[in-house]
């Protein structure tokens, strides 16, 4: 995440998983991959697309309540016009699940004909689920399921092994955990993984991240901190006054009057990631 917040992240267990998913996409017909709605580019794995080759993709943008609902429209079509398909869900309501079968069906629809001229009508479709931790993969397995088939956490990287996961409706998943990649291509991308907490907390600088955070909702939301923090984000201030002000404003004093920016940083996180400040989404197709 760039030189003053340099940081290993990318524990051994993602290098094994990342090998496991290469080994397994023989057992496939296409890959399913989880995105963040509030940041399509950042919680976009870029290891993904060369470990899936040729294979069809589909693409899951999760957390779409909590995501801008004209944002992701213009996600949406965006990807369309790079040739793949988007589905938004909200697994927590279960909104947009639903469609996953007719998607999954219409995606593999020429290897559905191809299996049905050879005779084999009731071939099982296979997909490989994959997506960066705490995306809610598990969650949208489990409504997908009807039951709790995969094991979930909030806590980045819990899923492990390898779990195939059979659906009434003749499509068996393949379970994977979630996995970060080696180097972030800027700090940005390092920043948008820490907003949503795909990143552990506890191997960051929470107020250079909520820093930063009150700088994108200057420019993108600016509304969100008025109504949210009760005051107006000066245009020329760095975020990390933004903090200070708004820990003012909340009263998270300590001795000597001083804002305690550490406290105010994570209740921010907490409040943005909980979708108290709105529905938002921090990045924008190019």
């Amino acid at each position: 995440m760039g030189g003053e917040t340099n940081i290993n992240w990318y524990p051994g267990h993602m290098k094994k998983a990342t090998r496991m998913m290469e080994d397994s996409l023989s057992l496939v017909d296409a890959v399913v991959e989880l995105r963040d709605a509030r940041i399509p580019n950042s919680s976009r794995n870029p290891d993904v697309a060369s470990i899936a080759g040729s294979k069809p993709r589909l693409i899951i943008l999760n957390r779409a309540d909590q995501a801008d609902p004209q944002v992701t429209a213009a996600w949406r079509r965006a990807l369309f016009g790079e040739g793949v398909s988007a589905l938004e869900t909200d697994c927590k309501s279960g909104r947009g699940v639903k469609s996953f079968g007719d998607a999954a069906r219409e995606l593999l629809r020429d290897q559905i004909e191809k299996n049905e001229s050879k005779g084999l009508t009731g071939k099982a479709l296979r997909f490989m689920v994959v997506g960066i931790p705490n995306v809610g993969k598990s969650s949208f397995i489990n409504r997908l399921a009807g039951r709790k088939a995969a094991e979930t956490s909030d806590r980045p990287g819990v899923t492990r092994g390898k779990q195939w996961i059979t659906l009434s409706n003749g499509i068996q998943l393949l379970d994977t955990p979630g996995i970060l990649w080696p180097k972030f291509e800027s700090e940005q991308v390092g920043l948008a993984l820490a907003w949503t907490g795909a990143i552990r907390d506890d191997i960051l600088d929470v107020e250079l991240v909520a820093s930063r955070l009150l700088e994108r909702l200057r420019e993108l939301y600016p509304k969100a901190i008025e109504e949210r923090y009760r005051f107006s984000p000066d245009p020329e201030a760095p975020g990390y006054e933004l903090l200070e002000r708004a820990g003012r404003k909340r009263g998270f004093l300590i001795s000597g009057g001083e804002v305690n920016t550490e406290r105010m940083a994570r209740v921010l996180l907490d409040e943005f990631r909980e979708g108290k400040l709105g529905r938002m989404t921090l990045e924008r197709p190019e």
